[in-house]
């Protein structure tokens, strides 16, 4: 199928679907996630092909190759140029010689899983790469988690229409959202928050993300590597998640709910004094 660029704009597509109840069947128009091949290109080199949602492809861009470490700073990228194609979109980034040939020895398959993080990956050791720790002790209050989880639904504007994707979202210390990605993918999200936030200079160390999904390891990987320390999960963490945010210092709190959380790791990031 071929989409027309300005159907991927708001990342729906509007299909003839059959609503069946107790009485009778109806037929209506309904808005379905767009979910399409986006490939990244830096320099010239094909590094992965996620399934994603065509929108804020630019802070994708950036946010993935922070979180992959294809650069250490949003200032390397020169420049990004996005390419419709019939089946898909290609997105190439221009960044510097070095980082380019650095690329060579750690190029992913082209071929990926809605927003899975760790798709092409063939070596134990690129799977489970060193990330930072995240330095400082800034901490959130419960109240101000407890503010952002409340006021999430609000700044799923896809979600509302479509009811299947992912979002995460940037909250100050007061737990007052100030940026939302949207997503087919939850790693996909949370790149594109993370490029967003690098984009617009909003400093990241003392807030904190929140997921509509569970956390796995990838998701706290790329928390840490944007210099957050807290992620909160509105679902549950994974073994490998757990371990990671306790090694990294990122507050890990899964079940984030109207009401209650739980946290996993590093309990110094909730100030309960």
């Amino acid at each position: 199928m071929n989409y027309g660029f300005t159907m991927a704009l708001d990342g729906s597509h509007t299909f003839l679907a059959h609503r069946f109840d107790d009485r009778d069947v109806t037929s209506r128009d309904e808005p379905v996630a767009i979910e399409m091949p986006v490939a990244l290109i830096f320099a010239g080199r094909s590094f992965a092909v996620m399934l994603a949602t065509p929108t804020d492809l630019a802070d994708f861009a950036c946010g993935f190759a922070l979180t992959e470490g294809v650069v250490e700073d949003v200032d390397e990228i020169e420049s990004i140029e996005i390419r419709r194609l019939e089946r898909g979109v290609e997105v190439r980034v221009e960044i510097p010689p070095d980082r380019a040939l650095a690329l060579d020895g750690r190029r992913r398959s082209l071929a990926g899983r809605t927003g899975c993080g760790l798709c092409g990956v063939d070596r134990f050791s690129e799977a489970l790469r060193p990330v930072a720790a995240v330095g400082g002790d800034a901490a959130v209050t419960p109240a101000a988690l407890h503010r952002a989880v409340v006021d999430l639904p609000r700044h799923q504007l896809l979600n509302a229409r479509v009811g299947s994707v992912h979002a995460a979202a940037f909250a100050d210390a007061n737990g007052e959202i100030l940026l939302t990605r949207e997503d087919v993918g939850r790693h996909n999200a949370l790149d594109k928050l993370i490029g967003a936030l690098r984009a617009r200079s909003i400093d990241s160390r003392h807030g904190f993300v929140l997921v509509s999904s569970r956390c796995s390891y990838e998701m706290v990987h790329k928390t840490a590597s944007a210099g957050i320390g807290l992620i909160a999960a509105v679902s549950a963490p994974t073994s490998l998640a757990v371990e990671l945010a306790d090694k990294v210092r990122v507050g890990l709190a899964g079940y984030a709910r109207q009401g209650r959380f739980t946290i996993y790791a590093r309990p110094e990031r909730i100030a309960t004094a």
